[in-house]
C-alpha cells in the first residue's frame, strides 16, 4: 500500500518503501510554502526563492503603543496622532522628533494641516477638533455633538471638514473661523475615512455597513460602492481619476490591535489624506492572487474568512473588488507610478505590491510594528505608520544587509528523530546562507523548546542537532552587502518513533452473514473469504488503506457454516498493516492461528472446520512491512464469546392421542449447544405455522411443544422443523395416527 501523506505539510515527501522503514522530509521549496513563515527583511519572489528584502528602518519610535493617523505637511515634516495618550508627535526629515501636542482626550485618530503652517487635531472620544499653531500652542476650534472624530480635509479656500461617529455618522463644514454646519448625515453609525476625488468632490467610507458616498458641493450623497463588508476604513485617488477603497471585515482589525485599545468600539483608523506619488522598491517578493492562489493551493487558499478587501472606482464610477486577503488585513492603500499599488496591511505588518493583469500581490517585506496602518509615499521616500508599537518606518530603495527567515512549525505527530537539514542556494562573493533549527513538544515555540542550535552552512546536507520532540522549526539566515544570496529550497529529514499500531471497531457479525466484494470480478466472491494472506490485498481499485478504516463491503447475502469478522486498523506512522487472526475456545489458554498475513481488516472463518463451542477470536495488526524486524510493533484486541454450533435440533415426536374430537401430539426438540429459535409445522404439505411451548418463550436448548388437532385430521402427515440461534434447522415427520 502506498504510504499515506500526512495533511499538516503540503509538501511532506515519503522516501520509505512498503517494505522498509525511512525518513520522511518536510521540504519547502514553492512561494506558497515560504510565505507560511515569518520573514524579516526578506522576500520571496513568484519562483519562491528568498533573498534580501529592501532594508526596513525605524525612523522615529513614538513609545506609545498605537499610531493612529499621520499626515506629511510636504516639506519633510511628519505628524503622528496617537493613542492611548492622546498626543501628537513631529518628525522631522532627519528622523529627529518630540512630542508636538498633549491633547486632553485619550486618541488622536484624525490630523489634517490648517493653513499658516498649522495642524489640525481630531480626538476622541468626547470628540473635539483643535487647531495648533507652529509652536504647538492649541485653541478649541470646533466641538461636535459626536463622540468620535475619524477623518479631516481641507479644501482650496481652507474650509475643514469633519467625518464623526456616535450617536451619528455625519460630515460637518467648518470655516476658517470656527463656524460649522452639518453637510451629510448617513444612517450608519460611523463616517471613518475621507478623500477627494479628481474633481475635488468629497468622499466618505462609513462603518457598519462599509460604504462609498460621493457628496456634491450641497452635501447630497451619491452611493458609489456597498463593499459587503464592516468598515471602509481608507479611500485614496490615483492622477487617473480611481478611488482605491481599503475595507475590512470587522472594527478595528479584530485581534490586530491585541485587544489593547482603550475605546474598542472604535476603528483604528488613520484618517489623513496620502498625495499621490510615486515609489520605486528594488527588492520584492511576488504573492499570487487569490485565484491564482486557490489554482495552485498557496497560501491564500488556505480558507477561513475574508478578512479585507481593495475596491477599485473607475472615473466613470464602474466598481470591482481587484484584491482580498484571508490572513492579513489591509490598512491603507498609496497609488504608485505605472498603476501599480502600495498595500499596507496587519497582523503581522507586511508590505505588499499589487500590480499586473491579473493582479498579482508582491511582497515587500514586513515592518516592526504588528499593523502598517498608514503609508506616507513619495517620489524621495516610502514611510509607514505602525501600531503596536507605535512608530514610524523608512522602506529603503537598497536591500538589507541581513535578513532571517523561521519557518512555520513542522509537526511530525509524534516524538521523531531528525535527519539531514540540506537547502539549495546562489551565493554571490560576499554572501552566506546559514540555516539552524530547535525543537519542541508544543505547537507553539515557548521556554521548553531548545535554543536554536548552531548555524550550518553546508547546504549540501548537515545532520540536525536538535533534540528527539514533536516539532521542529528552522531559520535561514542571509547574509551579503553587495549582492543577495538566494535560497530557492529547504529540507528537513525526519523519522517518526514507531508507535503500536491499534486495533479497533472489532465486529463479528451474525453466523452465516457474508458480502460480496464491491468490485467483482463476474462471480459471486464474498469478501473476506480467501486462503491466501499477502496476495489478496487491497489493489488500485480506490479501496481505503487497510491501516485507516474498515474495507468497503458489497451485497449483504448468507451462506450457511460462515461467520464474517470484520475491524479497524489504525498506525499513528502510517505504516502499511498486516493481520493475523487466532482463535481459542473458552476456557483453554492456547491460542490457534486461523490466518497470518491478511492485507484487508476482514476475515470469513468456516466454522464446519471446529467443534461446535463458545471461542474468542484475537486480532493482531503488525507493522513489520514498513518497519525494521527489531523495531516492529504489534497491537492486539480480543472479541467477545463467539458460539459455533455446527449440530442442527433433534426434533422427536411422541405417539399421537385422541380425547373427544382433538387429536394431540407432544414434540420434544433439544439441540447439543445453541438454544431453539423457532419451532413451525406443516399439515399434509400447507404454509408452515410457528409453534411455541406452554409458556410462549423459545429460550432453552430444550423445548416441549404440545400441537392439536381436528379428529378429522387423523391420517394427515405432520411435518415439524425446528431452527436454532445457530441456524441451524432439524426436521422430523409423523402420521397423525
Amino acid at each position: 500500500m502506498p504510504r499515506l501523506l500526512s495533511s499538516f505539510a503540503l509538501f511532506l515527501v515519503a522516501a520509505a518503501t512498503s517494505l522498509s522503514a525511512g525518513p520522511d522530509v518536510w521540504r519547502a521549496a514553492t512561494q506558497a510554502e515560504f510565505l507560511k513563515g515569518d520573514l524579516e527583511q526578506v522576500s520571496v519572489d513568484e519562483h519562491g526563492r528568498l533573498m534580501l528584502g529592501p532594508a526596513i528602518a525605524t525612523v522615529f519610535d513614538t513609545g506609545t503603543p498605537f499610531v493612529w493617523t499621520a499626515v506629511d505637511d510636504g516639506a519633510g515634516t511628519t505628524y503622528l496622532g496617537t493613542g492611548n495618550d492622546g498626543k501628537v508627535f513631529k518628525v522631522e526629515a532627519s528622523g529627529r522628533g518630540a512630542m508636538f501636542y498633549d491633547a486632553p482626550e485619550l486618541e488622536v485618530h484624525a490630523l489634517a494641516m490648517a493653513p499658516g503652517g498649522g495642524l489640525y487635531v481630531g480626538t476622541s472620544p468626547d470628540g473635539r477638533v483643535y487647531k495648533v499653531d507652529a509652536s504647538g500652542a492649541a485653541t478649541p476650534f470646533f466641538d461636535p455633538d459626536e463622540k468620535y472624530i475619524w477623518a479631516m480635509t481641507t479644501d482650496a479656500s481652507g474650509q475643514l471638514f469633519v467625518a464623526t461617529g456616535d450617536p451619528k455618522g455625519r460630515v460637518y463644514r467648518v470655516t476658517a473661523g470656527g463656524a460649522a454646519t452639518p453637510l451629510f448625515t448617513t444612517a450608519a453609525t460611523h463616517i471613518v475615512s475621507m478623500a477627494r476625488d479628481r474633481e475635488q468632490r468629497l468622499v466618505v467610507g462609513t462603518e457598519s455597513p462599509g460604504r462609498v458616498f460621493r457628496l456634491d458641493a450641497d452635501g447630497r450623497p451619491f452611493l458609489l460602492l456597498d463593499t459587503n463588508l464592516q468598515e471602509v476604513r481608507a479611500i485614496r485617488a490615483d492622477t487617473r481619476g480611481r478611488l482605491f477603497v481599503v475595507a475590512q471585515a470587522r472594527r478595528g482589525g479584530g485581534s490586530d490591535a491585541g485587544g489593547s485599545e482603550t475605546t474598542p468600539a472604535a476603528p483604528e483608523t488613520p484618517r489623513a489624506p496620502v498625495p499621490n506619488v510615486t515609489v520605486s522598491i528594488t527588492s520584492m517578493a511576488v504573492v499570487e492572487s487569490q485565484a491564482q492562489a486557490a489554482a495552485s493551493g498557496g497560501a491564500a487558499a488556505s480558507g477561513g474568512a475574508v478578512t479585507g478587501a481593495i475596491f477599485r472606482i473607475d472615473a466613470d464610477g464602474a466598481a470591482e473588488q481587484i484584491w482580498e486577503s484571508r490572513d492579513d488585513t489591509p490598512y491603507d492603500v498609496a497609488p504608485l507610478a505605472g498603476g501599480a499599488l502600495l498595500v499596507a496591511t496587519g497582523h503581522r505588518g507586511k508590505l505588499y505590491r499589487l500590480e499586473g493583469e491579473p493582479l498579482r500581490a508582491t511582497l515587500l517585506g514586513r515592518v516592526p510594528g504588528k499593523q502598517a496602518v498608514q503609508l506616507l509615499a513619495s517620489a524621495s521616500r516610502t514611510l509607514v505608520a505602525t501600531s503596536n508599537a507605535g512608530a514610524l518606518v523608512r522602506v529603503e530603495t537598497t536591500h538589507a544587509d541581513r535578513g532571517t527567515y523561521t519557518s512555520d512549525v513542522r509537526d511530525a505527530k509524534a516524538a521523531a528523530r531528525w535527519g539531514t537539514l540540506a537547502w539549495r542556494a546562489t551565493t554571490p562573493a560576499g554572501a552566506r546562507v546559514e540555516v539552524a533549527t530547535r525543537s519542541g513538544n508544543t505547537a507553539t515555540p515557548d521556554e521548553g523548546w531548545s535554543p536554536w542550535s548552531a548555524a550550518a552552512t553546508n547546504g549540501e546536507g548537515t545532520a540536525i542537532t536538535s533534540p528527539t520532540a514533536r516539532y521542529l522549526q528552522w531559520r535561514v539566515t542571509l547574509l551579503g552587502k553587495d549582492a543577495s544570496p538566494i535560497v530557492t529550497s529547504v529540507s528537513a529529514a525526519y523519522l517518526q518513533r514507531n508507535q503500536r499500531p491499534v486495533v479497533s471497531g472489532l465486529v463479528v457479525h451474525p453466523p452465516g452473514v457474508v458480502f460480496q466484494k464491491p468490485f467483482s470480478t463476474g462471480e459471486t466472491e464474498i469478501a473476506g473469504y480467501r486462503a491466501e494472506a499477502i496476495e489478496r490485498r487491497l489493489s488500485n481499485q480506490g479501496q481505503p488503506s487497510p491501516s485507516t478504516g474498515t474495507p468497503t463491503l458489497g451485497r449483504r447475502t448468507y451462506q450457511q457454516g460462515l461467520q464474517t469478522i470484520v475491524w479497524k486498523g489504525d498506525d499513528a506512522n502510517g505504516d502499511d498493516l498486516t493481520f493475523d487472526v487466532k482463535f481459542r475456545r473458552e476456557g483453554d489458554t492456547a491460542w490457534t492461528p486461523l490466518a497470518t498475513g491478511l492485507a484487508d481488516p476482514i476475515y470469513v472463518w468456516d466454522t464446519a472446520s471446529v467443534p461446535s463451542g463458545h471461542y474468542v477470536l484475537r486480532i493482531a495488526a503488525s507493522d513489520a512491512l514498513s518497519q525494521p524486524a527489531d523495531q516492529a510493533l504489534t497491537g492486539e484486541l480480543e472479541s467477545s464469546v463467539v458460539e459455533v454450533d455446527a449440530v442442527a435440533p433433534v426434533v422427536t415426536m411422541r405417539p399421537a392421542t385422541r380425547a373427544g374430537d382433538r387429536v394431540s401430539i407432544t414434540v420434544e426438540v433439544r439441540d447439543q449447544h445453541s438454544p431453539i429459535a423457532r419451532v413451525e409445522y406443516s399439515l399434509d404439505g400447507a404454509a408452515w405455522l410457528p409453534a411455541y411451548p406452554a409458556d410462549g418463550l423459545l429460550d432453552s436448548r430444550s423445548e416441549t411443544i404440545t400441537l392439536s388437532f381436528p379428529a378429522s385430521a387423523q391420517g394427515k402427515l405432520l411435518v415439524v422443523r425446528a431452527t436454532d440461534t445457530l441456524h441451524n434447522v432439524g426436521v422430523t415427520d409423523a402420521a397423525l395416527r
